[in-house]
């Protein structure tokens, strides 16, 4: 699979070298707080280096990239497109910039638009879509500035920060998006 490069960054092949940058954030809890709940207890050397072992082997059912800097490479983050449904077209997107130094920077939005060009016109899915708890308020409006739309909201869906949240359901359409590029 050829890297997908944007301005700032590109999304690349997950390498044994990002070993350490993703230790650096899987147990820190500005970072893992917006999170699934599998980051709920501290990550092990071991997790992470078979979750990594896992992104580089290929499977039919997801696409795996490593966010990193355009220039040089380097990891920032990571953005997969998790549970490819290829009978009905549909993907589900999941992201994290691992660094809070790096968060607010564009980084997170280039890399939404590089997936989600790939994912319509490479992939042909019609649809994506992806969860957010209801106090990222940076990630909801990165999602809502790429075209995606709120589709439903689970209320107290989930125990965070000492107290229940919505879980935020949104998707985006390739028509959608069509639309949107065309203009």
């Amino acid at each position: 699979m050829p890297y997908l490069i944007g301005e700032k960054v590109m999304l690349r092949e997950y390498r044994f070298e990002d070993l350490v940058p993703i230790r650096n954030w899987v147990n820190d809890p500005g970072i893992v707080e917006s999170l699934s709940d599998i980051f709920l207890m501290p990550q092990t050397v071991e997790a992470t280096e078979s979750f990594l072992n896992m992104m580089m082997e290929r499977k039919p059912d997801r696409a795996g990239f490593v966010i990193a800097h355009a220039d040089t490479q380097l990891y920032i983050g990571q953005i997969n497109l998790d549970s490819i449904d290829w009978k009905n077209r549909v993907g589900r997107i999941g992201v994290v910039i691992g660094n809070a130094a790096e968060q607010g920077q564009g980084y997170g939005k280039e890399a939404m638009t590089l997936l989600i060009d790939f994912a319509f016109q490479d992939l042909g899915l019609n649809r994506l879509e992806l969860e957010v708890y209801d106090f990222n308020e940076r990630g909801i409006r990165c999602y809502r500035s790429c075209g995606f739309r709120e589709e439903g909201r689970f209320r107290e869906r989930q125990f965070k920060k000492g107290r229940y949240v919505d879980v935020i359901a949104m998707g985006l359409l390739r028509s959608e998006w069509d639309a949107e590029i065309s203009e």
